[in-house]
């Protein structure tokens, strides 16, 4: 359970430091920061027919040097860590003003990169000078709290189901945030940098369970904390402008849990309970005797009583007999044998996920 003292669901407004230094230390699943990028922008950008681009050239994205930048992102890195569980992670996104120098020093303090990915924009904004690349990506950096760090979380089957039942990539096509979803104010965007619920809807997704802490240190309109709702997440947001907590909290506000049955995902296969093949034949769900194929019939195989397979070629355990019958050195038996039904082969693992069902 989150420690009672934890001030959960709320949007705080202050310095994001102070206030993650208050909190009770290592009680938070998940930080996700999107911190000034540090843009270094000088004067103002237009475009070709003259007119100003909505630029971000706010006050809070603004430092004296890159050595004032780096004192500020050691200082937060630090309180984060210290709200992080030991088997929690960060996520930080930037762009390339700042996330090279904020990896340098995320691994100094000596979190441990699990995976760059690179979200690659769908609608980019033009580079309207011509004198570069359109910048059509952003970098994410996801961290385990150590090197040693063991047991956080990762979704990967909600993952590979989310990508047509393809194990996820590291660069994400998601397209930035654009209209009816980019919140206004006096019909002017209401925060310069607002990110897709897309994007977060992944990081949440990939990340964390239900009931979880998700800290946003920088929450700007409240992406984080509205994505985490959605998904019967907890989340704490720290904000400096009051302005935007406000927004923050009328957008939050406006969220509904999604139901129980909605917010499974696919779960683990380790995390499964193991389920031998004899315990399919002493239940009957597999006579002894029974003949399994594999899915093309180009190889057969008897149960015999222990569970074990024979056929004419060896005997042994159903991955044994499949990487034999094949000339392999190894095979997942539970995805090579099929039983007959009906006229049909079916996997043979569909009664292992039914006996699963059972066990649970």
């Amino acid at each position: 359970m989150p420690d009672p003292k934890l001030p959960l669901d709320q949007v705080i407004v202050g310095d994001c430091i102070a206030e993650m230094d208050r909190l009770p230390p290592g009680q938070v699943d998940v930080v996700f920061a999107d911190p000034p990028y540090n843009l270094q922008l000088e004067g103002t950008l237009h475009r070709p027919n003259n007119s100003r681009v909505d630029a971000v050239d706010d006050d809070w994205d603004r430092f004296d040097s890159f050595g004032s930048y780096d004192n500020f992102t050691r200082a937060w890195l630090t309180a984060a860590r210290r709200a992080l569980k030991p088997n929690g992670t960060l996520w930080v996104i930037g762009s390339y003003h700042n996330i090279y120098r904020v990896g340098a020093i995320l691994q100094d303090l000596g979190f441990w990169v699990l995976n760059d990915v690179v979200w690659r924009k769908t609608n980019p904004m033009p580079n309207f000078r011509g004198k570069r690349f359109t910048n059509a990506h952003e970098t994410l950096l996801w961290c385990a709290a150590d090197r040693d760090a063991k047991g956080y979380t990762f979704n990967y089957e909600a993952m590979k189901a989310l990508n047509d039942d393809v194990q996820m990539r590291s660069d994400w096509l998601i397209p930035i945030c654009s209209g009816a979803e980019r919140l206004k104010r006096d019909g002017e965007k209401a925060h310069p940098t607002q990110k897709p619920e897309a994007l977060l809807h992944r990081v949440l997704l990939a990340s964390t369970n239900r009931g979880d802490v998700v800290l946003d240190p920088f929450f700007g309109s409240g992406t984080t904390g509205a994505v985490a709702r959605r998904f019967g997440r907890r989340f704490i947001g720290i904000e400096q402008d009051a302005g935007y907590a406000g927004i923050a909290r009328a957008r939050i506000d406006a969220v509904e849990t999604l139901a129980d049955d909605v917010l499974e995902i696919t779960p683990s296969k380790r995390a499964q309970p193991r389920v031998p093949f004899g315990w399919l034949v002493e239940r009957g769900m597999l006579a002894a005797g029974a003949v399994l194929y594999d899915q093309h019939r180009r190889h057969a195989a008897r149960v015999r009583a222990d569970g074990t397979l024979i056929s004419a070629e060896t005997s042994g355990s159903i991955h044994q007999v499949g990487a034999a019958v094949q000339g392999l050195p190894a095979c997942n038996g539970w995805s090579f044998w099929c039983f007959e039904h009906d006229g049909h082969l079916v996997s043979i693992d569909v009664l292992r996920q039914k006996l699963r069902a059972e066990l649970h």
